[in-house]
C-alpha cells in the first residue's frame, strides 16, 4: 500500500493529465498575473490589475476596441454630431457646452437581476462629483452639468465645454441599489466600506459576462459565469485569476500547466519574453504587441533637490535609454520621449530629445552647485549628499534590472540613488494615490489614442488629503502654461488645430521633466497554442473586454 503523501501526489499528477487530454473540453482558464490590486471599486485607484479583471465582469458605455476604433458597448448607438445625438448647446455666460444623448442596452442587468437603469447612471456620477470620493480622477466627473433622464434607460448628459472626444465615455456604472446606502451614510469612510471591497461576492455588483464569486487576497480571485449577462454566452464556465508577483515564478506556473495563459497586458516581461520564444515556441505563440505603453519615473516635485530642473536634466542626460532598450529589451521596445508614443495620430516628431550625455549631465550638476565629490558621490557647500530612493513594483524582474542599470549610470556622474521595491498594491495605494514616495517612483501608464494627459498633468489633478486623494499627478506638478494646453487640446474640434495643442503638451513636459520618460514599452501576449479568441489592442481597453469571444480548441 502506497503512503498517503504519495498517493496524492500520484492523484494530482493524475488530474492534470485529465485536465490536459487532448480533445477533451475545457471549461475552466486559469489566467496568471503579476498584480493583485489595493480595492476591486471600479472608481477609487487605478491599476491595471483591477482594469483587466473588471473588464470581464463588467461593461464601460464606449470603449476603443483592438482596431483603435471607437464603439458602444453598454450603449445602443454611438451619439455624434452626425446623427444627432451630440449637440453644441449655450451655457450661462456665453460659455458653450454640449448634449449628448445615450441609451443604455435595455437588456443590461446586474447579476442579481436589478435593471441596469439611469438611476445608476445617476448615482455614479454623483459620488465622482462627490469632494469625498477618492475616485482616481474626478475632473471628468465635475464637468457634467447634469444628468436628465427620458425614460428608465435613456438620459442626456450636458457637459460644461465642447470637447473632440465628446462621445468617448469608458465610464463604469456602480450598482446604486448597493452602493448608494453605503456611500451617502459616510462618504469619507466609503472606500473602506465599499461592497466590492467587503463582500466581493456579491452578484449585484457584476453586469457584464462573468461575476466573481470568490476572492483570496493577494492570490487569486474566481470568476463565473454571470446568468444575467445580455451578450454572447462565453465559452468558460469558470475563470480563475491567479496572481504570482515574481514574474520568473509565473513562467515556471505556465510551462508546468498550473497556469494557462498569463495575461500579455500584465504577465512576462519582452525579456522574459524573448527568452521563453526561443525556448517554447513549439508549445506556444508569442505575439509582441506595441502598445500605447510608457514606463517612466515619477519626479515627487516636493523634494528640494528635485525641484532644480537641472537636476532633472541632469538625470535625463545621466541615463544612456538606447543601450537599456537594445540589451534588455532587443530594440523592441523603443527609447520614449515623452508620454505620447509615435504610434498616437497626435505624436510630434519634433519633440525634444534627450540624449545620453554624462559630461552635459555632469556640468549641469556642477552648476546647480553639487560640485564637491567624497567618496564619487557630489556633496553641496552645505555638505548635504546628493541622493534620495527610487522605487518601484517588486517582483518585476525587468524594473529591478533597470533600477540597477540606473542607479549604476547615475553613480558615474555622483548621484547617489537608494533603490526600494513594493508590493504592487502597497506602491499603487501608498507611494502614488498617497505621494507617499521621496524621490522617484518607477512604473508605466497606459493611455487611449489621442488621450489628452490631463489627469497626470494637470495641477487640479494632484492628489491631497483634502481631496482624499483623488487625482494622478503624482510628481504634484504645477504650471498654467500646461493647464491651459491641456484644456485647449481637448476643447479643438479640428485635428490640425488640435495637433498644435498636443505639441505644447510635449514641449512642455520636456522642457519642465516632471517626469522621465524612460521608454515605449510592448505587450508580450504568450498564447497556449489551443487557445484562441483574444485580440490584443495596445491600449487602455484590453482584451479581456472581449473575454466571451475566447475558447479552447
Amino acid at each position: 500500500m502506497l503512503p498517503r503523501s504519495i498517493a496524492l501526489v500520484l492523484a494530482l499528477v493524475a488530474s492534470l493529465a485529465a485536465t490536459a487530454r487532448p480533445g477533451q473540453a475545457k471549461d475552466e482558464l486559469v489566467i496568471g498575473l503579476t498584480q493583485y490590486p489595493s480595492t476591486w471599486n471600479p472608481l477609487i485607484g487605478a491599476m491595471l490589475a483591477k482594469s483587466v479583471v473588471q473588464n470581464m465582469t463588467a461593461r464601460p458605455f464606449t470603449a476603443y476596441d483592438p482596431d483603435w476604433k471607437l464603439v458602444c458597448m453598454l450603449c445602443t448607438e454611438l451619439p455624434t454630431l452626425e446623427n444627432g445625438k451630440a449637440r453644441v448647446v449655450d451655457l450661462p455666460e456665453g460659455k458653450k457646452g454640449m448634449e449628448i444623448d445615450f441609451t443604455i442596452r435595455p437588456e443590461a442587468k446586474w447579476g442579481d437581476g436589478t435593471p441596469v437603469t439611469v438611476k445608476d447612471v445617476e448615482f455614479t456620477i454623483a459620488f465622482g462629483k462627490h469632494p469625498q470620493s477618492g475616485v482616481a480622477s474626478a475632473e471628468g466627473y465635475r464637468r457634467i452639468l447634469k444628468i436628465a433622464a427620458r425614460d428608465e434607460t435613456s438620459f442626456t448628459m450636458t457637459i460644461d465645454r465642447v470637447t473632440f472626444d465628446y462621445n468617448s465615455t469608458g465610464l463604469m456604472l456602480l450598482p446604486a441599489h448597493i452602493e448608494k446606502p453605503i456611500f451617502e451614510a459616510n462618504p469619507l469612510e466609503y472606500r473602506n466600506r465599499n461592497t466590492y471591497d467587503t463582500n466581493i461576492a456579491n452578484p449585484g455588483l457584476y453586469s457584464g459576462p462573468y461575476r466573481v464569486v470568490s476572492a483570496t487576497p493577494g492570490a487569486q480571485v474566481v470568476l463565473e459565469r454571470n446568468p444575467t449577462w445580455w451578450g454572447a454566452k462565453p465559452f468558460f464556465r469558470r475563470i480563475v485569476v491567479r496572481t504570482i508577483e515574481n514574474s520568473a515564478a509565473l513562467e515556471a506556473n505556465l510551462l508546468s500547466g498550473s497556469v494557462d495563459y498569463i495575461l500579455g497586458e500584465l504577465g512576462l516581461s519582452i525579456d522574459q519574453a524573448i527568452a521563453f520564444e526561443k525556448r517554447h515556441k513549439d508549445r506556444f505563440i508569442v505575439h509582441y504587441q506595441p502598445a500605447l505603453i510608457y514606463e517612466h519615473i515619477d519626479v515627487n516635485l516636493d523634494n528640494p533637490i528635485l525641484q532644480d530642473l537641472r537636476v532633472r536634466q541632469a538625470l535625463m542626460h545621466g541615463m544612456d535609454r538606447q543601450a537599456i532598450s537594445t540589451r534588455l529589451f532587443e530594440g523592441k521596445q523603443p527609447v520614449a520621449h515623452g508620454g505620447l508614443s509615435p504610434l498616437d495620430p497626435m505624436y510630434d516628431k519634433q519633440a525634444r530629445h534627450y540624449g545620453f550625455d554624462s559630461a552635459k549631465a555632469r556640468a549641469l550638476l556642477d552648476e546647480a552647485g553639487w560640485r564637491d565629490i567624497k567618496g564619487g558621490i557630489r556633496h553641496n557647500d552645505k555638505g548635504e549628499r546628493l541622493t534620495f530612493e527610487l522605487v518601484t513594483t517588486a517582483g518585476n524582474r525587468t524594473r529591478e534590472q533597470v533600477q540597477q542599470v540606473l542607479q549604476s549610470q547615475w553613480r558615474q556622474i555622483g548621484i547617489d540613488v537608494r533603490l526600494k521595491a513594493e508590493p504592487p498594491r502597497v506602491f499603487s495605494s501608498e507611494s502614488l494615490n498617497k505621494r507617499g514616495f521621496t524621490g522617484l517612483a518607477m512604473y508605466a501608464w497606459v493611455t487611449r489614442p489621442e488621450g489628452v494627459p490631463r489627469s497626470t498633468l494637470h495641477s487640479n489633478e494632484i492628489p491631497t488629503a483634502a481631496n482624499n486623494w483623488s487625482g494622478q499627478n503624482h510628481p504634484g506638478y504645477k504650471n498654467p502654461d500646461m493647464d491651459r494646453a491641456l484644456d485647449a487640446a481637448e476643447r479643438e474640434i479640428d485635428p490640425a488645430k488640435r495637433r498644435v495643442h498636443f505639441a505644447e503638451i510635449q514641449r512642455l513636459y520636456a522642457d519642465d521633466l516632471p517626469v522621465l520618460p524612460l521608454y515605449h514599452r510592448a505587450d508580450a501576449f504568450i498564447f497556449p497554442k489551443q487557445l484562441k479568441g483574444i485580440r490584443p489592442t495596445g491600449h487602455l481597453n484590453s482584451s479581456t473586454l472581449w473575454i466571451e469571444e475566447w475558447r479552447w480548441e
